[in-house]
C-alpha cells in the first residue's frame, strides 16, 4: 500500500513546462531515485511532495498520519542560536513524545489512578516503537558522524557546507516516515557517504531522493525514476539496472524509428502520384501515413557535450613542490611535503572536509603563498581551475553575452575556430536557451556554463574541486568521456566515489596535521587497502582487550557472595510491597492520607528496586 501517490501533476513557469501528468508512488521500504536532466524539475518535484512548491495542476496524496522529511539542497536556520539550542527547538516527533511521556509519569505519581496508569503505558509502547529511549544518545551519534561536535557554535558562524550537515543531521534524528533528499551527498566526505548508504540501505528507512552519485543509486536505491521528454519510465532495481533497461529502450526506439522512416518513404511515393480525388480507403491510407510521418520524425536528435578544445603544448618541466609548508594559526595543512609533477599525471585527492584540501589547491596556482618551501611552475603551463566556489557570473546577463565576455571564438584541437554559439551548443546550450538570462539558469546549468569558461582557455593542467556538484548524469557521463581523453595533467578533489575511481590512477590522501599518503591505485583500491588495515587493527585490540580482562578478572569475595545472596530477597520483598502498593492505589475506598502516604512509599520503593538491581548486576557480572 502506498504511503503517498501522485497523480497527474503538473508545473509549468509561464510557457516553459518542468513536467507534466506524472503519476507514481511510494511504498514502505522503497528507496526510490528520481533521475532526470538538469532543468527538467526534479528539484521542484520533490517541493511539491514536501508542500514548500506549488503544482500547476494534479495532487499529491498521503496515507493518514504520514510524517515527511524534507532536505533541501540550501538550508536555512535561524543564525542566532546555537546548535545546541537548535538540536533542543526543533521539536521532532520524538522529542515531543519524550516530553508527553513525562507529563504522563509525573500525572501519574501524583493521581495512580488507571486512567494514568494506561496513558503511560500507551506512551512507554510508543517510546519502544520510536526507540525514543536513547534518544540524546542517538543525536549525538548522527551529529558526529557529520563531524558536528561543538554544539555551543552559532550556526550563524556555520559555512554553507556546514548548514548541510547539521540539516541532514536534524532529519535523521527525526526518523520521518518519508525522507525526500536532494543532493544529500553535496558537501560531505567520502567516510560520511559511505556512513549515510549503509544507514539509508536500512529496510525500513523509505525515500525518494535526487542525487547524481553514482554508487549511491547503487547501493542503495531498489527503483529508479526517470523522466525523459515528459515521459515517466519506472525502473524496479538498482542504478546498473536501469542503464540495461534504458539501453534496451533507446535500442528498440531507435529500431522503430528505422523500421517508419523505411516505411515513410515508401508512402511518401504513393502520396505524390496518387490522385487528388480521394476515395475513403485513400483517405485511411493518408491518415495511416501522417502517423507515421510522425513516428518518423519523433527520434529527437540528443544533445551532445563535445569538448574538442585545443591544449596549450607542455614542457619538460611541469610543476615542482619542494619541502612546502602551510599553517593558519594550530592547524597545519602541509609539512614539508615534496613532488615532481610528470607528463599525463591523474591524481585524486582524497581527506576529511577541514584538512586543507583547497588550500592545497590554491597553492598550487599560486593563488595562495607557502609559509616557506618552493613551488616551482614549468614555464608552458596553462591553468585550467574549476573552483566550488565558481565565478560570478552577472545574472542580469543572458547567457551568450557571458561567454562573450570571455571569448568570440573558440580554437579546436584539430587547429579549426568557432563560435561562442557553436561552442554552447556543444555544452548542451541550444539557440533558444543561449538568450535566457543567467538568473534562469538552475544550479547545474550555471556550473556546465563555468566549466566552459575553464575549458576555453586550452589549459593542459586542469584542477577539478569537486566538478560533480549539480550536475546530472548526461554532463557527468560526457565529462568523463573527454576527461578520459585529456593529454595533460589532471588533479581532482571529488566525493563521487564513481568519478574518482574512472579518472584517478593515483592519491593523495590528506590525514590531517599535514600529513599526506601518496598512494599508487584508484579510489577503491584504496578503500580496499584501508578495510583491511581497520580490520587488523580491531583484531590487535580484541586481543588486546581479552588480555586485560583475564588480567583484570579477580576472585569474588566471601562478602559479596553473601551481598549477592541477600540483594536477591531484598529485591524480591521490595517487588512484593510494590505490588500491594499498586492494589491499594485502585482501591476507590482508600483515604486521601493514605493515598498520598503510598504514593510517596511506592516512589521510595521503586528506587530502591532500581538501586539494587543495578548493583545484583554489578555483582552477578564478577559472579
Amino acid at each position: 500500500m502506498n504511503l503517498f501517490s501522485v497523480e497527474k501533476l503538473s508545473k509549468d513557469y509561464g510557457v516553459r513546462v518542468l513536467f507534466s501528468n506524472l503519476c507514481f508512488g511510494l511504498s514502505r521500504g522503497d528507496k526510490m531515485a528520481l533521475v532526470a536532466n538538469n532543468g527538467t524539475g526534479k528539484s521542484s518535484l520533490l517541493k511539491i511532495i514536501a508542500g514548500k512548491d506549488v503544482s500547476s495542476s494534479g495532487e499529491v496524496v498521503f496515507r493518514k498520519g504520514i510524517q515527511v522529511g524534507y532536505l533541501s539542497q540550501d538550508s536555512h536556520f535561524d543564525e542566532s542560536l546555537s546548535i545546541q539550542q537548535l538540536v533542543d527547538s526543533a521539536q521532532s516527533r520524538v522529542s515531543k513524545l519524550i516530553v508527553e511521556y513525562e507529563k504522563a509519569v509525573a500525572k501519574q505519581t501524583e493521581d495512580f489512578s488507571e486512567i494514568n496508569q494506561k496513558k503511560v503505558e500507551e506512551l512507554s509502547l510508543l517510546m519502544d516503537q520510536y526507540s525514543a529511549w536513547d534518544y540524546k544518545r542517538r543525536i549525538e551519534q548522527i551529529l558526529s558522524k557529520f563531524n558536528i561536535i561543538d554544539l555551543n557554535q552559532k550556526v550563524g558562524d556555520l559555512s554553507g557546507g556546514q548548514k548541510k550537515r547539521l540539516a541532514l543531521s536534524l532529519l535523521l534524528i527525526d526518523e520521518a516516515d518519508i525522507l525526500l533528499l536532494d543532493e544529500p551527498t553535496n558537501h560531505l566526505d567520502v567516510e560520511m557517504i559511505e556512513w549515510l548508504e549503509k544507514y539509508l540501505s536500512q529496510q525500513k528507512i523509505t525515500l525518494l531522493m535526487v542525487t547524481h552519485d553514482r554508487y549511491f543509486l547503487e547501493n542503495v536505491c531498489n527503483h529508479i525514476l526517470e523522466l525523459e521528454n515528459g515521459q515517466l519510465y519506472h525502473h524496479k532495481g538498482n542504478y546498473s539496472y536501469f542503464l540495461e533497461k534504458r539501453e534496451e529502450r533507446e535500442t528498440n526506439f531507435d529500431v522503430e524509428i528505422q523500421k517508419a522512416n523505411k516505411l515513410m518513404k515508401k508512402e511518401l511515393e504513393w502520396v505524390r502520384r496518387s490522385p487528388k480525388a480521394r476515395t475513403t480507403k485513400s483517405k485511411s491510407r493518408l491518415q495511416s501515413f501522417e502517423r507515421i510521418k510522425e513516428k518518423a520524425k519523433s527520434g529527437k536528435k540528443k544533445s551532445d557535450l563535445k569538448l574538442e578544445v585545443k591544449m596549450s603544448r607542455l614542457g619538460g618541466k611541469i610543476l615542482e613542490l619542494k619541502n612546502i609548508r602551510k599553517s593558519y594559526g594550530d592547524l597545519c595543512i602541509l609539512d614539508g611535503f615534496s613532488y615532481t609533477f610528470k607528463k599525463g599525471e591523474r591524481i585524486g585527492i582524497l581527506g576529511n572536509n577541514g584538512v586543507g584540501k583547497s588550500t592545497f589547491l590554491n597553492i598550487l596556482t599560486e593563488k595562495e603563498s607557502v609559509d616557506s618551501g618552493k613551488v616551482n611552475v614549468g614555464e608552458t603551463i596553462v591553468y585550467g581551475h574549476f573552483s566550488q566556489g565558481g565565478i560570478k557570473l552577472k545574472e542580469d546577463k543572458r547567457v551568450i553575452e557571458s561567454l562573450k565576455e570571455i571569448a568570440d571564438v573558440v580554437v579546436l584541437a584539430n587547429g579549426s575556430k568557432i563560435s561562442a554559439s557553436q561552442m554552447l551548443e556543444h555544452f548542451m546550450f541550444p539557440p533558444e536557451m543561449q538568450y535566457t538570462y543567467v538568473s534562469k539558469l538552475s544550479g547545474g546549468e550555471k556550473r556546465r556554463l563555468y566549466l566552459l569558461t575553464v575549458l576555453m582557455k586550452n589549459p593542459n593542467f586542469l584542477i577539478l574541486d569537486e566538478p560533480t556538484n549539480d550536475m546530472d548524469l548526461l554532463t557527468l557521463t560526457k565529462l568523463e568521456e573527454f576527461l578520459m581523453d585529456f593529454k595533460g595533467c589532471l588533479i581532482i578533489v571529488s566525493h563521487d566515489r564513481y568519478f574518482m575511481d574512472k579518472l584517478s590512477d593515483h592519491m593523495f590522501v590528506f590525514k590531517g596535521d599535514g600529513l599526506i599518503k601518496d598512494f599508487y591505485g584508484n579510489y577503491s583500491e584504496f578503500r580496499e587497502l584501508q578495510k583491511e588495515e581497520e580490520k587488523q587493527l580491531k583484531s590487535v585490540e580484541k586481543k588486546k582487550n581479552i588480555s586485560i580482562e583475564k588480567t583484570e578478572k579477580r576472585k569474588v569475595s566471601y562478602k559479596e557472595k553473601y551481598e549477592y545472596g541477600e540483594l536477591e530477597k531484598e529485591i524480591e520483598q521490595l517487588e512484593n510491597e510494590k505490588e500491594e502498593l499498586e492494589k491499594s492505589l485502585l482501591n476507590p475506598n482508600l483515604e486521601v492520607d493514605k493515598i498520598v502516604e503510598n504514593s510517596k512509599r511506592l516512589s521510595e520503593v521503586v528506587s530502591m528496586i532500581d538501586e539494587k538491581s543495578f548493583r545484583w548486576m554489578e555483582l552477578d557480572e564478577l559472579m
